[in-house]
């Protein structure tokens, strides 16, 4: 007999594709809630037909942390413990089991989250998440990229028994996240991680300055102390110099990058490639094997896949094509073809390197 009551809560929005999915793997749950914010399509329909709470309501002006607290209300006084999770994310089976194994004492779980994967359906990003909690004494914040607040001191449980896969739909737009973290550092300028995270946007849509002046706002925050997120600001301030063609710059911020975080492949691979792309083949080498000497990877979201998949070996294989070292051009072309082994110009290059060396 289950020790506790748990359910789970979600918010949605036309993503009846996901709803048996969804709830197949949520379904150890004692309750299933969803506030549905404004469907036209079946998602009501298919979620009622299996037995799921539904309420109706849409949000205007639409802000996450409003629609989270909503579907938060919907869970009653007596449930134990709280799983938030969306519909495009999937529970690997017996979540629930472990969930009551490491409970007691606890009020809040970090658990494991793929939050993508590569293109042989292995984790490309992962990193622990914390949306199993008590039921009561907490808050969703913040506009987008909302967080858990919670009235009382915490007691925080880790486990790598509960694994949620992320399998988003990348038809639907994000064109909402940039006004509405604009909104949120708007309305909390000292928060170190959601400027980190407007400044990230900006990059995304071209929009170079603002990207950088965010950062450097972010870089001076008395908050930012955290290492990994400072480093990825220095490489999107990076990014954006390289979007202006200021090349120089770009250069002097990935060192920056390289010096915060001396453990993390992410800012040695980036200058790398920018690098390569200037034909600097001694520095590519040199910045790869340094890369290669780190193989500790952090359960981050910060971790990129560039730096775990087979850009560092494809990097290297064309590196010492062009220094005509091309024993260890072969080999290096060989370890990106384990790790992609249908990839075309992978196996052009092989080719290419067994030709000279036979001559």
């Amino acid at each position: 007999m289950n020790k506790y009551k748990v359910c789970v809560y979600a918010i949605t929005k036309n993503e009846e594709k996901f709803v048996k999915r969804w709830h197949e793997s949520m379904k150890e749950a004692d309750e299933i809630y969803v506030l549905d914010t404004g469907s036209t399509d079946k998602t009501v329909e298919e979620l009622k037909k299996l037995g799921v709470k539904v309420k109706i309501k849409e949000i205007k002006p639409w802000r996450f942390d409003v629609a989270r607290n909503l579907s938060l209300d919907l869970v009653p006084d007596d449930c134990d413990i709280c799983v938030c999770t969306d519909l495009d994310e999937v529970f690997v089976k017996g979540w629930r089991a472990t969930l009551e194994k490491i409970w007691e004492g606890n009020t809040r779980v970090r658990y494991n989250y793929n939050w993508s994967f590569d293109e042989n359906n292995k984790p490309a990003v992962n990193f622990y998440t914390d949306k199993i909690h008590k039921r009561k004494g907490y808050k969703w914040t913040h506009p987008v990229h909302e967080v858990l607040k919670c009235d009382y001191e915490e007691k925080f449980v880790t486990t790598d028994e509960i694994t949620l896969n992320h399998y988003p739909d990348h038809t639907k737009s994000r064109g909402q996240y940039l006004e509405l973290l604009e909104l949120s550092v708007k309305e909390d300028p000292e928060d170190d991680r959601n400027m980190h995270y407007l400044g990230r946007e900006y990059m995304y849509y071209g929009k170079y300055n603002e990207c950088i002046e965010t950062l450097l706002n972010h870089l001076k925050l008395k908050t930012a102390t955290w290492k990994d997120e400072r480093s990825a600001s220095m490489r999107y301030i990076a990014r954006s110099y390289i979007g202006l063609n200021r090349i120089d710059e770009a250069k002097m911020w990935y060192q920056k990058a390289i010096k915060e975080t001396p453990y993390l492949r992410e800012p040695l691979v980036e200058l790398a490639m920018l690098e390569y792309t200037n034909q600097n083949y001694q520095e590519v080498k040199n910045l790869c094997l340094k890369a290669l000497e780190i193989t500790g990877k952090y359960k981050s979201y910060i971790n990129e896949p560039f730096s775990w998949d087979a850009t560092i070996d494809d990097l290297l294989s064309v590196t010492y094509t062009n220094l005509e070292v091309y024993d260890l051009a072969y080999i290096f072309v060989k370890r990106a073809l384990e790790k992609s082994p249908n990839n075309s110009r992978f196996l052009h290059n092989k080719k290419i390197i067994e030709a000279y060396l036979k001559n």
